[in-house]
C-alpha cells in the first residue's frame, strides 16, 4: 500500500469511526443495547473469519487466552459507549471518546510522558468540559458520563492489549477476531439474560437499520481494522495519530450537519479543544517518526512507545 493510499485510507477510518456514533445512535435504543451489540459482532467476526481463512487452523493458545481477556474489555468498552450514545449526542460521545488518548499514556506511568503532554492533555479536558455544559451549567448527564467511562475502558483496553503482546509473537488479526467473537458471545449472552431478544429485535429492523447495522459491523470494524494493520507499516506514528486523530472532528460535524445536533459558542469552542489537545498530544507520544508498531504478516512486534504511543493505531 503506497503512503498516499495508506494516508487516505487511514483518514478514511477516522472518518467511518466519526459516523459510527450517528449510526449507533440511529440504530440502538436503551433498551437494545446488548441485541444491537451481538448482531454487529457476530456479523464482524463472520466477516473477519472468512477473509482470514485458512490462518485460523494456526491460532495458538496465547492468542486465544489473550484475544478472550482483551476481548472481554472490549465488550465493555462498546457496551459503555453504545448505551452512552443513546443518551448524549453523536457529536458529544464522539468528542468526548477523544479522553482515551489522554487517559492511555497515564495508565502507563509518567515516566517517558513529556512534559508538555500535560498541557495537551488539560486542553482536551477543557474542551470536553466545555461540551458538557454547552446547553447550559449543570452536571453532565447520564450519557456524557457513561460514555467518560467508555474512553477510559478503551485507555484500559490499549494498555493492556500492549502488555500481553509485549515481546511475545502473536498473529494481531487471530487475536482480533478471538477479540470480536468474545464480544459477540458476551453480548448475545447479556441480550438472553436481560431479556433482549435479538430474534424479535432482527425481525423489527428496517432495510435501513440493516444497513447502518452492516455498516457498524464491515466498515467501522472490520474495514478499520484491515487498513490500519496494513497502512501503520507504511506511515509514522505522527502521520497515523494526526490523520486518526481526526476522529472527533468527523464525528462532531457529521452530527451536526446530519443529525441536528444542537450547535453552541461552548460546544465549538469545546470541540475545538478537544481536537487540539488530542492531535498535540499524539504528536507528542511520537516524536521520532518511526512506527512503534510494526506488522509483518500480521504478526505483533515487541516495539513499542515507552510513553504509550499506541494510542488506536490497532483498534476494532
Amino acid at each position: 500500500m503506497p503512503t498516499r493510499t495508506a494516508d487516505l485510507a487511514l483518514l478514511g477510518v477516522a472518518v467511518v469511526w466519526g459516523s459510527s456514533y450517528l449510526a449507533t445512535k440511529e440504530l440502538a435504543t436503551g433498551d437494545t443495547v446488548f441485541g444491537v451489540l451481538a448482531m454487529r459482532f457476530v456479523l464482524a467476526a463472520a466477516a473477519l473469519a472468512v477473509l482470514i481463512g485458512p490462518r485460523l487452523r494456526r491460532v495458538t493458545a496465547p492468542e486465544l487466552t489473550s484475544g478472550m481477556l482483551c476481548g472481554t474489555v472490549l465488550w465493555a468498552v462498546y457496551a459503555c459507549e453504545t448505551y452512552g450514545v443513546t443518551r448524549t449526542s453523536a457529536c458529544n460521545a464522539g468528542l468526548l471518546m477523544a479522553l482515551t488518548i489522554v487517559v492511555t499514556p497515564l495508565l502507563h506511568g509518567a515516566r517517558g510522558v513529556p512534559a508538555r503532554f500535560y498541557a495537551a492533555g488539560s486542553t482536551a479536558v477543557a474542551g470536553c468540559v466545555l461540551l458538557t455544559q454547552a446547553q447550559g451549567f449543570g452536571p453532565p448527564g447520564i450519557g456524557d458520563a457513561v460514555i467518560g467511562a467508555a474512553a477510559v475502558l478503551r485507555a484500559g483496553h490499549v494498555t493492556l492489549l500492549g502488555r500481553v503482546t509485549a515481546g511475545r509473537e502473536l498473529d494481531i488479526t487471530r487475536m482480533a477476531l478471538v477479540q470480536l467473537a468474545t464480544v459477540a458471545i458476551l453480548s448475545v449472552g447479556l441480550a438472553t439474560v436481560t431479556g433482549e431478544s435479538v430474534n424479535a429485535l432482527a425481525g423489527g429492523m428496517s432495510p435501513g437499520d440493516w444497513l447502518l447495522l452492516l455498516y457498524l459491523a464491515l466498515a467501522c470494524t472490520v474495514f478499520a481494522f484491515v487498513v490500519q494493520v496494513r497502512a501503520v507499516q507504511r506511515s509514522t506514528p505522527a502521520r497515523v495519530s494526526l490523520l486518526l486523530g481526526t476522529e472527533p472532528l468527523w464525528a462532531a460535524v457529521l452530527g451536526a450537519a446530519l443529525a441536528s445536533d444542537p450547535v453552541t459558542a461552548a460546544g465549538v469552542c469545546g470541540a475545538a479543544l478537544v481536537v487540539c489537545g488530542t492531535v498535540w498530544g499524539q504528536r507528542l507520544l511520537a516524536p521520532d517518526g518511526r512506527a512503534d508498531i510494526r506488522c509483518q504478516g500480521g504478526v505483533r512486534k515487541s516495539r513499542r512507545n515507552p510513553a504509550g504511543g499506541i494510542g488506536r493505531n490497532v483498534n476494532y
